[in-house]
C-alpha cells in the first residue's frame, strides 16, 4: 500500500497526507439549518457553494447574537458570504457554427489549479483543491464531476485537447490517493459518495491516443478505486450487503450504490428534509408503538432510511428517476440501496478487465489472471441476476425481495457496450426491439419510457446515456439503429443550439420542439458532456450541421 501511494503522489504532484474535510452542516451548523429550510436561496447549492467574507468564527458570534424571530437572515447571509461566482450568465453566443461554440465553450468551462485560502479560514470554502487544471459541466455545476468527465473527454479529444485529458485523469488520481476514491465531485459535501465508475474507461482512452504506458501509470489509482467499490466483501454475509458490495449467494458478489452518510445532502437539503418526512410517516402508518418514545425513534431510523438512499440515487448519477422508486411513482419510495444497477456492474466488469491490463503490461501475470478470474465471474453474475427473460432486456435485480425488476431504462444498454461477447450470444436481437418499442424516439433514446417529473425519466434523454446505447449497438453489428440514433441526437442537439445558441444539460426526446424538465433546479446549459458527446458522435458518423 505504500508502494501504491508513492506511486499515485508521483501521478499527481501532491503529498499523500490525508486532507481533512469540514462540510458546510459542520462549519455552520443551525445557520445552515435555518438557510437552506427557510429557501433564502431557490437552489439549496448555492449556499454550500458561498464562501464567508470573515472568519467563521466571527460569523457565528453574531449568528449567536442576532439569531431570533426578528433576524433578518437573508440580509445576514448578504453580508457574511461571497455568492458563488458564474463566468457568465448563460453560454450563449452569436456563432452559428457548433463545433466552433464548443471550441470556444471550453476556454470557458475550464478552471485552474486551485488551493483554497478563503477568509474564512481552513475548511471554508467547499471546493476541495485539485493540482491541474480541469473542466466543469457549466452553470450552478462550478466543480469537476466523476462521470461527467468521461463524456467530456470524448469532445476534447476531438479538439485536440489531450494534455486536459491527461490533467483531468491526473486529478482524478490525486483524489483517489487522498480520498480513497473519486468523490461525486471536488466539494467537501460530496466526498462520502462516489459517481459511477468511469476512471477506467478515462484510462482506455488516454491509452488510445498516448500509448500502453499508460496503463501502467495509472494501475495504482485503478486498484485503490477497485478497493473503495470491494470494501466489505471479504466480511459480508451470504444475503446481506456492506458499503457497496452486496452478497447473493456463496462466492457471488455484485455492488450497488451507495453513500457513507445517512443525512440530508446538503446541496439538496431542504427537499431531502421532506422527502424523509414524507417516507417515515407512509411507512408509520400501518405500525402500532407501545409509546412516543419507540414511534420517534423509529420515524428517525426511518428517515436516515430515506437520506441513504436519497444520497445512494445521487452516486448513481441518475438523481432522480423512478427507477428507484418502490411504487414506481414517487420519491418518497425510494429504495436505491436495495437495487443491484446493471449498468454499475458493467462499469466494474470493466474496471477489472483494464486492472488486468495493467497487470499484465507490468508483467505481472499472476495478477493479470486473477483479474480476469474476476471479471468474467461478474459478467456471468450479470447475466444471471440482470438478464430478463421474461422482458428480453438487462434489467436491475432487486436482492432485498431477490426478484428481477420489471423495469426498462437505458441502463440495460451498458452490458451491451462492456461485457464480453461470449456473453452477449443471442440477446441483442431481442434487446434491439424493446429499445426500438420502448425507449427510441424522434430525438434520441430516452432514459426510461416513465412520465414523471423526475428528470432521469421521460420525456428526457441524456448525453452519456445516448453514447452507450449507440456504442452498445455498434459493437454488436446493429450499426444502422447505432447511427440513426446518433443522428437523431446530434440534429435535436443542433436544432435547440440555432434556437437558443446553448447546449444544454439534457433534451427532450419525446417533443423536440419542448424544453427538457423536472427535477430539483433549472435545466443548465454548457454543457460538459452534451458538448463532448455531440463532437464524437459528429465525427465518428460524418455528421454536420
Amino acid at each position: 500500500m505504500k508502494n501504491i501511494a508513492l506511486a499515485m503522489a508521483l501521478i499527481t504532484g501532491f503529498s499523500v497526507a490525508a486532507q481533512p474535510i469540514v462540510t458546510p452542516d459542520q462549519l455552520y451548523g443551525n445557520l445552515f439549518h435555518e438557510v437552506q429550510m427557510q429557501r433564502i436561496f431557490p437552489d439549496g447549492k448555492t449556499f454550500v457553494d458561498c464562501t464567508p467574507k470573515r472568519p467563521v468564527k466571527d460569523i457565528m458570534y453574531d449568528y449567536g447574537l442576532q439569531k431570533g424571530p426578528n433576524m433578518n437572515l437573508k440580509k445576514f447571509v448578504a453580508d457574511n458570504f461571497n455568492l458563488p461566482v458564474t463566468p457568465q450568465l448563460n453560454y450563449v453566443t452569436q456563432e452559428k457554427d457548433v463545433v466552433m461554440h464548443i471550441q470556444n465553450l471550453w476556454s470557458v468551462l475550464k478552471r485552474e489549479p486551485n488551493s483554497i485560502s478563503p477568509a474564512g479560514g481552513k475548511g471554508a470554502s467547499s471546493l476541495l483543491p485539485l493540482p491541474h487544471p480541469y473542466i466543469v459541466p457549466g452553470g450552478r455545476f462550478r466543480e469537476i464531476y466523476y462521470w461527467d468527465s468521461y463524456f467530456t473527454m470524448l469532445g476534447l479529444k476531438e479538439s485536440g485537447e489531450v494534455q486536459t485529458i491527461e490533467n483531468m485523469i491526473d486529478n482524478f488520481a490525486y483524489l483517489i490517493q487522498t480520498y480513497g476514491h473519486i468523490p461525486n465531485g471536488n466539494r467537501s459535501y460530496y466526498v462520502s459518495r462516489s459517481q459511477p465508475p468511469f476512471f477506467a474507461l478515462m484510462v482506455e482512452l488516454l491509452a488510445g491516443i498516448k500509448g500502453k504506458d499508460v496503463y501502467k501509470k495509472y494501475l495504482p489509482a485503478l486498484l485503490k478505486e477497485y478497493q473503495y467499490w470491494m470494501r466489505g466483501s471479504d466480511s459480508v454475509t451470504t444475503g446481506n450487503a456492506k458499503f457497496a458490495v452486496v452478497k447473493l449467494g456463496k462466492d457471488e458478489i455484485l455492488n450497488r450504490y451507495w453513500d457513507d452518510n445517512a443525512t440530508p445532502r446538503q446541496e439538496s437539503y431542504r427537499e431531502d428534509m421532506l422527502t424523509a418526512d414524507t417516507f417515515a410517516m407512509n411507512k408509520m402508518m400501518t405500525m402500532r408503538f407501545a409509546s412516543q418514545q419507540a414511534a420517534d425513534k423509529m420515524r428517525r431510523q426511518l428517515r436516515s432510511n430515506a437520506f441513504r438512499h436519497l444520497r445512494a440515487g445521487a452516486a448513481s448519477g441518475w438523481d432522480f428517476s423512478t427507477r428507484w422508486f418502490a411504487d414506481g411513482e414517487h420519491i418518497h419510495s425510494i429504495e436505491t440501496t436495495n437495487i443491484i444497477p446493471v449498468d454499475l456492474n458493467s462499469l466494474l466488469y470493466q474496471l477489472e478487465v483494464v486492472i488486468a491490463r495493467a497487470y499484465q503490461l507490468s508483467g505481472v501475470q499472476a495478477q493479470s489472471t486473477a483479474f480476469l478470474k474476476k471479471a468474467n465471474k461478474r459478467a456471468l453474475l450479470i447475466n444471471k441476476y440482470c438478464w430478463n427473460k421474461t422482458l428480453g432486456y438487462y434489467a436491475d435485480y432487486h436482492f432485498a425481495n431477490q426478484t428481477q425488476l420489471e423495469r426498462i431504462t437505458a441502463a440495460g444498454m451498458f452490458p451491451f457496450a462492456l461485457l464480453p461477447m461470449q456473453a452477449l450470444e443471442g440477446k441483442m436481437a431481442i434487446a434491439k426491439t424493446v429499445l426500438q418499442n420502448h425507449l427510441l424516439k424522434d430525438g434520441g433514446v430516452l432514459t426510461t419510457p416513465v412520465s414523471s417529473h423526475q428528470q432521469w425519466d421521460a420525456p428526457n434523454g441524456w448525453a452519456p446515456l445516448q453514447w452507450m446505447s449507440i456504442w452498445a449497438l455498434d459493437r454488436n453489428n446493429e450499426k444502422a439503429l447505432a447511427k440513426d440514433i446518433a443522428q437523431r441526437w446530434c440534429q435535436l442537439n443542433v436544432a435547440v443550439f440555432m434556437r437558443t445558441g446553448k447546449l444544454m444539460e439534457k433534451y427532450n426526446v419525446v417533443n423536440t420542439q419542448l424544453d427538457a424538465g423536472g427535477g430539483e433546479y433549472p435545466s443548465q446549459d454548457g454543457f460538459g458532456w452534451t458538448n463532448g458527446v455531440l463532437l464524437a458522435l459528429m465525427k465518428k458518423y460524418g455528421i454536420t450541421q
